[in-house]
């Protein structure tokens, strides 16, 4: 099972701003590290865990022979509700919180996780403390409106730890890759597969990254929360408690300079053909952050709490107005704030036409 990395849908290939690290910061190999602001990775020293996989909120990360879509509606065919690392799964840490809302509300049965007992190698504590910190907060978003929960338990299942940990040693180890490798072929892909694998940003990629996507666990997940019963009463959670999605406003200092819905890959923030909104949709926001890390006045904000009505009742908010004019000048359309009918292009030549006339009468005084 191999690590597969979609550049074009990475925020950090998006915008040098972005300070996302959640892929590097899950690794339990630390083989995955920035490289010119891109996530890169050492495809051999992968123990494909899938811990960037289930951490991704734009699901950037893939693994080459599991669909986390597919293992769903697979467990919910077989009726399967006991999970465990190295059994259906590459590990538990592939699940994200959404991944783990959709199928304890899918389930008739409770859904059982070992979570305490992850076989992937590596810093296995650091997977485990990630597996547990995504139950818990999946538990926490189902309390405020389902009484269905994820139990962590032991499986019963027998499961082999020394071959599986010795399957992560060979599979880390040269040595026995080099032993293994019959052609020349063979042996040239273990070279490269033994090598820091880094992605460069061509005009194929910027084109994809152009395109908005809402991904698959989000889809999922809403799919399971229409069929849902609506709640009597819709409880408010803190931003903090809720890691995949949010609510925002916009502040007075938001000069409309329309990067956070152009630059946002969900498309949860939007406007209008002349540009005189901003839309935001929280059923479509990730929570990637990229919005606040290139807006430069800080003016797009989180709001301090997470209102569960979006989940049943879903609603496009308008954060900010603009007053959209033409300008006097050049006849183009601006945001107005007041005063002259001057965009800010036209405002600037202005100033430096001024300018360049006093010096020039400095000049001829002297």
């Amino acid at each position: 099972m191999s690590l597969i990395f979609d550049v074009s849908s990475c925020v950090r290939a998006t915008s040098k701003f972005s300070q996302c690290t959640k892929c590097v910061d899950v690794c339990p190999v630390s083989t995955i590290e920035i490289v010119d602001n891109i996530p890169a990775f050492t495809p051999l020293a992968c123990i494909g865990c899938g811990g960037c996989v289930g951490s991704c909120p734009t699901e950037s990360f893939s693994l080459s022979d599991f669909s986390a879509v597919n293992f769903f509606f697979g467990a919910l065919e077989k009726k399967e509700h006991h999970f465990a690392c190295k059994t259906e799964l590459p590990c538990l840490s592939v699940l994200s919180v959404e991944h783990l809302m959709a199928l304890a509300l899918g389930s008739d049965e409770p859904i059982v996780m070992d979570a305490k007992a992850c076989r992937c190698g590596g810093d296995s504590v650091l997977l485990n403390e990630k597996i547990e910190a995504n139950i818990e907060e999946a538990n926490f978003v189902l309390s405020s409106f389902s009484s269905k929960q994820i139990l962590i338990g032991a499986i019963e299942k027998e499961l082999k730890e020394e071959a599986s940990e010795q399957a992560v040693r060979d599979r880390r180890s040269f040595l026995s890759l080099k032993g293994a490798v019959k052609t020349k072929q063979d042996f040239d892909q273990a070279v490269i597969a033994d090598e820091l694998k880094a992605f460069a940003l061509d005009s194929e990629i910027i084109t994809r990254i152009k395109n908005k996507k809402i991904p698959d666990k989000r889809k999922l997940l809403f799919s399971l929360l229409k069929r849902q019963a609506k709640p009597e009463i819709y409880e408010i959670l803190a931003q903090e408690d809720i890691g995949f999605t949010s609510q925002k406003f916009v502040d007075e200092s938001c000069t409309n300079c329309q990067i956070c819905y152009r630059i946002c890959p969900t498309g949860a923030l939007s406007s209008d053909m002349k540009f005189s909104v901003i839309n935001f949709d929280a059923m479509m926001c990730v929570k990637c952050h990229l919005c606040h890390d290139v807006c430069e006045p800080n003016a797009i904000r989180l709001q301090p709490s997470f209102e569960i009505k979006e989940f049943f009742e879903p609603r496009q908010r308008t954060l900010a107005k603009f007053d959209i004019q033409r300008c006097d000048e050049c006849g183009n359309y601006f945001t107005y704030t007041g005063g002259v009918k001057e965009c800010f292009r036209c405002k600037i030549e202005e100033e430096e036409a001024m300018e360049l006339h006093a010096n020039a009468k400095k000049g001829n005084l002297k």
